[in-house]
């Protein structure tokens, strides 16, 4: 839980709720989990990751207020170590996140998720009630009425292939978001928005998901396990976002980077040094003639630029 974040394209992290469990591939080399052994590790102060396992969902009231008490307008990540729609996270608990940003409308709320069927379940059953008795609890001098979806609020879900992607973001057309966003990181395959239907009868009009959303995320994976992206998959996200006029952030090529990088950059691999088993360091990712030579470089020197340029573009 931080005022600050690393993270490229939020500002802060709050954290109701910590823990998670995996659901799919892009879940397997997770950061937060790897984050979480450092967290819970002994120590003489424990912490609410102390002598937790990460697969322990919890929630964390004594957290819920603390947004409120940021001044500085932020962007924030909500539950950066869990998922505020994970089937542990009782209804009455999300209901109580959502009050609170109601209740802080300077900042910006960004909530990920690779669960949209219950995102797309609560929003639509229980959000503008939750926002009411919320109000209705703590109503002083002044009746509030929010507007509902929280203008302030981004819902944003994750997808690491076509497959995801397929199941995932026709959920989240359907969903009631003020800003709805995909996060394609881990990439581990491409992703075309072709073909995906927020309700089936409008694949007889053409319709391409990727016009009803407000934001697309593209990384690749960090870490000592990481996999490598192919940087068509990359291009090709960016340019159907550029076709729809969907605001694109590149976040991050990962560990890996392509070739031609090296010679671009040479002073930046000799600071990495060579694995000492050369199949660590290089590989080749995609097929035939779109195989390409990656190199493991390390995030940092890997760094964020696509195509000559960074990508930074955020929803209006």
């Amino acid at each position: 839980m931080s005022d600050h974040s690393k993270i490229e394209w939020t500002d802060a992290s709050w954290n109701p709720v910590t823990g998670c469990t995996k659901v799919s591939d892009g879940c397997k080399h997770c950061y937060a989990e790897r984050d979480w052994a450092r967290l819970a590790a002994p120590r003489a102060k424990p912490n609410i990751y102390t002598g937790r396992d990460f697969t322990d969902v919890r929630c964390h009231p004594e957290k819920l207020d603390i947004p409120l008490h940021w001044t500085k307008p932020r962007r924030i990540f909500v539950n950066s170590m869990s998922d505020l729609f994970h089937e542990d996270v009782p209804d009455d608990f999300i209901a109580d996140i959502f009050f609170r940003m109601s209740l802080a409308p300077r900042h910006t709320f960004q909530v990920l998720t690779k669960r949209p069927q219950r995102m797309l379940d609560w929003t639509t059953q229980h959000g503008l009630n939750a926002i009411r008795y919320g109000e209705a609890k703590e109503a002083q001098e002044q009746e509030r009425n929010a507007p509902w979806p929280l203008p302030n609020v981004w819902l944003i879900v994750s997808c690491e292939d076509q497959a995801t992607a397929d199941e995932r973001i026709p959920l989240l057309v359907q969903t009631p978001a003020a800003i709805k966003g995909v996060s394609a990181e881990p990439l581990l395959g491409p992703i075309s928005f072709e073909g995906l239907f927020a309700n089936p009868c409008d694949a007889r009009d053409g319709t391409n998901a990727l016009e009803e959303l407000d934001w697309v995320i593209a990384g690749g994976e960090s870490g000592p396990r990481a996999r490598p992206s192919h940087p068509d998959w990359f291009r090709s996200l960016r340019d159907q976002c550029q076709a729809a006029g969907v605001p694109f952030f590149f976040k991050q090529w990962g560990e890996w980077a392509p070739f031609t990088y090296i010679d671009e950059n040479r002073k930046a691999l000799l600071r990495i040094g060579y694995s000492k088993h050369e199949e660590e360091r290089e590989c080749v990712v995609g097929k035939h003639s779109a195989a390409i030579n990656m190199r493991r470089l390390g995030k940092k020197a890997a760094g964020r630029t696509l195509d000559g340029r960074t990508w930074d573009e955020y929803p209006a």
